[in-house]
């Protein structure tokens, strides 16, 4: 145990941000360095428990109260080698996990929980620091190949176990570079890209062969995938973004936030000479309110929008858990980003009515309405409130409201049958079609990068057992997969 009094003496303590004036004039990441003395007492504060909680909330299963205590004890190999264990990318999780972990702490019963993000992040920049992050070349091969298709957070998993395991992995990534939804989805002063390209040169080093501007089933054939490797691995998320059927959808101005998102980092990389969508002098709305909205305003902030709305369609939530929602659920509590710190105004319970545009078919307004939840007939509805129908005015306008599944095209082309939902139809990874694997939010519908490793890795093991009959990889509790059971 780390310190057994560390939970009554320490408080937790995240780093220091940069102001959000400062920040806002590039895309940087925005919190300070913490004090090493700091991160030592953060880890003090894990109580070791008799039942850690935090392992079920966690979908890797990382051995947290393990490594905390190496970090207490300053024995950061010691601290690496735990976490690597079960996370492939504790770099990614470290900075852009929502910690699922942290919400199930026990410490979080009464105090505020072990601020363990920060630690796996610390960890694994300690790591690189240490140079204990080298490449391990698999000592024997197997003469097998497999294609991973994707190289997002769940490819990029799978890919690495697969790899160690012996056999030849090469990634098919259908843009210009590596890394999926953490170069093309999510902005730089959350996820900055030297962070993929150190993983990635690592992996390359360990014998990952990654073919870029690949678009497997448009530019190369699914039947010579199919050829020319012994297992296949799809793994290119949940593509297909939810719209929004109201009228004037059509008028220019309103874009899917991934639109928006991933051309700004191609800017940053300079793929790009600039964002055709700018938000410079504009009023931005951005419809949804979750971690995608959240990067429009963070976006739209630095390209110096002249006012940016939020708009959720569910209530405000409140401040602290409820009855109704008991530790160690996930708390559905307000939660507040770092580009909600920069300025955004947040409006909940509305329902968008309409788009209104001008005679270029250019948008210049959203009509809305305050709504009221109310059960009935045994669930919850929402009723318009007379009175309030409003049009706010809008020169841009972001739909940040999820994803209902996989881009056509892929999946076809490899002849996976398809459930009604849109979804592959999978059982232990394995699609209906015999060498052919799914892999997450493509097999299991939009969800979160921690997510999307867990499954890469699970993937992987089934791949090793398809190829060899049986695996040494490392595998999450079975139980805890019970997800599995409604793809059958």
């Amino acid at each position: 145990m780390a310190d057994k009094e560390g939970f009554l003496k320490y408080k937790r303590q995240l780093p220091g941000s940069r102001s959000p004036e400062e920040r806002k004039k590039d895309y940087q990441e925005i919190y300070k360095p913490l004090d090493p003395k700091v991160l030592n007492h953060q880890a003090a504060r894990c109580m070791d428990c008799g039942v850690p909680f935090c392992h079920n909330g966690c979908p890797l299963g990382n051995v947290i109260p393990d490594f905390n205590d190496a970090v207490y004890q300053n024995e950061w190999e010691r601290a690496y080698q735990i976490l690597r264990g079960t996370n492939n990318f504790p770099e990614f999780t470290g900075r852009i996990c929502p910690a699922p972990c942290e919400a199930s702490c026990v410490l979080g019963i009464n105090k505020d929980p072990v601020a363990i993000e920060l630690i796996e992040k610390s960890i694994a920049e300690k790591a690189y620091e240490l140079n204990l992050v080298k490449p391990n070349i698999p000592t024997e091969r197997t003469g097998k190949k497999v294609a991973v298709i994707g190289s997002g957070p769940s490819g990029l998993a799978a890919a690495d176990q697969i790899n160690q395991a012996g056999h030849e992995v090469t990634v098919f990534e259908k843009d210009k570079e590596v890394g999926g939804l953490l170069r093309y989805g999510i902005p730089d002063f959350k996820l900055e890209k030297w962070v993929i390209d150190r993983r990635v040169d690592v992996m390359n080093a360990e014998g990952v062969i990654f073919s870029k501007d690949t678009e497997v089933g448009f530019n190369i054939k699914a039947e010579n995938i199919l050829h020319n490797f012994d297992a296949v691995v799809l793994t290119t998320g949940a593509q297909h973004p939810r719209d929004l059927k109201i009228n004037n959808r059509d008028a220019k101005g309103v874009h899917f936030a991934m639109e928006f998102l991933g051309r700004q980092n191609q800017v940053n990389s300079g793929e790009l000479e600039s964002n055709p969508i700018h938000a410079k002098g504009k009023h931005v709305i951005v419809i949804g309110g979750g971690d995608t909205g959240s990067d429009c305003i963070g976006t739209s902030n630095r390209h110096g929008a002249a006012s940016i709305t939020q708009l959720e369609l569910l209530p405000k939530p409140p401040q602290a858990r409820n009855t109704l929602n008991p530790w160690p659920e996930w708390p559905m509590t307000l939660r507040t980003s770092s580009s909600h710190d920069e300025g955004a105004d947040r409006v909940w319970s509305v329902l968008t009515k309409e788009f209104t545009k001008d005679e270029n078919g250019t948008v210049t307004g959203l009509t809305v309405v305050d709504i009221e939840w109310k059960e009935e007939n045994g669930r919850m509805q929402f009723f318009e409130i007379e009175g309030t129908e409003r049009t706010l005015p809008c020169d841009l306008a972001f739909l940040a409201i999820g994803y209902l599944g996989p881009k056509s095209g892929l999946l076809e082309a490899f002849d996976v049958e398809l459930l009604e939902n849109g979804l592959p139809k999978s059982k232990n990874y394995h699609s209906s079609v015999p060498k052919v694997f799914l892999a997450g939010d493509m097999r299991r519908g939009q969800s979160l990068v921690v997510w999307a490793i867990a499954e890469g890795r699970e993937c992987a093991v089934e791949v090793d057992k398809f190829l060899q009959g049986e695996s040494s990889l490392a595998r999450r509790d079975q139980s805890f997969y019970s997800y599995e059971e409604t793809h059958d």
